[in-house]
């Protein structure tokens, strides 16, 4: 591994900075996960992707990372849900909880450290309201804890406007208990058919921001490193949580807050109202998993990404270059010499160690997964040219070749579906065809090749023999 510095573009900051951890070697790293009353959809799937990419990158550079990702399992969309189905909140958390996992593996994303539910911490959120009461950063009304924002003197620091224009462009929630309309719930009294539990207020439950601010503070402890989540997010969610975890623990909150841009849906905001709205689960009935990470991964994080079926197809096409480029490899393996480089061979095993380079100055470049991705398809360019081009190519190149794109597709969570085992009718008829060849039965040779054809199969004619490929 190439020791360099790694940037990333802050929120708080409004540049990009060097990454500091506040341990050497060491991360602490807290993502805003889904709201589990759905299938979640394509926005959804583009922090989850990004934010595994970069934890997979600072694990990739040497460093421990613990990340965190928690589910909100209680919220009014939930009380709503599980009503309109006749079950419980929990029964409906559990379920989709589980078919979180299931999208989630099929894009690539790993497990976080850890997956804290918000109502199996009520416990910490009680006592971090708790601390902001007593410290007369929020109050208590008949049952409703709101905060004080206007007592947080650096309200608004994350996305860099006033308090004034913040209230001035809010969707505020009108409500006469509140002291201002800025203020925003902690604590939230028990409505008749709502779960609830028992707090300094009464039976309630919390609100959404304080929940976060909960877990991060449990697991990561009072000042973390990096915390991540979608644009969306900046207002006013995750700036709500810097003004309750610093007003009660009195210290930076996270000293990295990076966000990733929205996403359309064929140049227009995804929305239900307009009939383009998709989940993950929609769109993996079409596409592959991976094409789809493959796809969010192909633009910069920060830039809006348009989503349509088209640039899927796209895709689809791009990442199967690169896979049949490793089958060509491993192919031309299978004949190759155990022997020395030749001295242009040479050449290009240092092109290729250079490549890896410019991989890594992309991704050190605020987690630049473009212009990554794009050195894959220059390495992939280059490889083909220079041992599909030649035979007796040295099987120690080629293996190199093949490890390095697995190498650095791996740090993108790509390129990691295994070969096909070719079926046994398929070989026979492979060699009914070498021997048809052999004997210069080209008639036969021919209606096997259209045969294999309509098996789903290409087959070539190369020096190192027939070279199949699956359509």
């Amino acid at each position: 591994m190439i020791d360099t510095k790694l940037y990333l573009y802050n929120t708080l900051a409004r540049e990009k900075q060097e990454f500091v951890p506040i341990e050497p070697g060491k991360v602490k790293m807290y993502s805003c996960g889904p709201t589990v009353y759905n299938f979640f959809h394509i926005g959804n799937a583009r922090p989850f992707i990004l934010f595994d990419t970069l934890r997979r990158y600072l694990e990739y550079k040497g460093f421990s990372v613990d990340f965190v990702q928690n589910f909100t399992d209680i919220d009014d969309k939930m009380i709503n849900k599980a009503n309109e189905l006749g079950i419980t909140v929990k029964e409906l958390a559990d379920q989709y909880i589980n078919e979180y996992f299931i999208d989630a593996k099929g894009l690539g994303i790993r497990q976080a450290t850890v997956h804290p539910r918000a109502t199996e911490h009520i416990e910490a959120i009680i006592k971090l309201v708790e601390s902001l009461v007593e410290g007369g950063y929020a109050y208590n009304v008949d049952g409703d804890v709101y905060y004080r924002t206007k007592k947080f003197g650096e309200y608004g620091k994350l996305s860099h406007q006033p308090l004034e224009d913040l209230e001035s462009g809010a969707r505020i929630d009108v409500n006469d208990d509140k002291e201002d309309p800025m203020d925003f719930a902690l604590w939230k009294k028990q409505k008749p058919g709502e779960p609830a539990w028992e707090s300094p207020w009464g039976m309630g439950r919390p609100g959404w921001h304080i929940e976060c601010s909960a877990m991060a503070n449990t697991y990561l402890g009072k000042t973390i490193d990096i915390h991540s989540g979608g644009q969306d997010l900046i207002f006013p969610h995750h700036e709500n949580e810097i003004a309750q975890s610093e007003a009660a623990n009195c210290c930076q909150f996270a000293n990295y807050w990076v966000h990733n841009g929205y996403i359309n849906v064929d140049n227009r905001k995804m929305s239900k109202s307009l009939g383009n709205f998709f989940t993950v689960r929609d769109v993996a009935k079409e596409f592959d998993y991976e094409v789809i990470r493959f796809f969010m991964l192909s633009a910069h994080y920060r830039s809006p990404i348009n989503f349509s079926k088209d640039l899927m197809e796209a895709a689809a096409s791009a990442l199967e270059r690169i896979y049949t480029c490793i089958a060509s490899m491993n192919f031309f393996m299978e004949s190759a010499e155990e022997k020395s480089m030749s001295q242009e061979e040479e050449a290009f095993s240092k092109a290729l160690d250079e490549y890896k380079e410019k991989f890594i100055h992309a991704m050190d470049d605020d987690l630049n997964t473009a212009d990554a991705i794009s050195v894959i398809f220059e390495i992939v360019a280059d490889a083909n040219k220079m041992i599909t081009a030649q035979s007796g190519t040295s099987k120690q190149l080629i293996q190199k070749v093949v490890s390095m794109i697995g190498e650095l597709g791996g740090v993108l969570g790509l390129l990691e579906r295994k070969e096909e085992v070719t079926p046994a009718e398929v070989e026979e008829l492979l060699d009914l065809r070498k021997e048809a060849r052999e004997t210069k039965n080209w008639a036969e040779s021919d209606r096997i090749r259209d045969l294999l054809k309509d098996m789903g199969y290409a087959v070539k004619d190369t020096p190192q023999g027939q070279q199949l490929t699956k359509l």
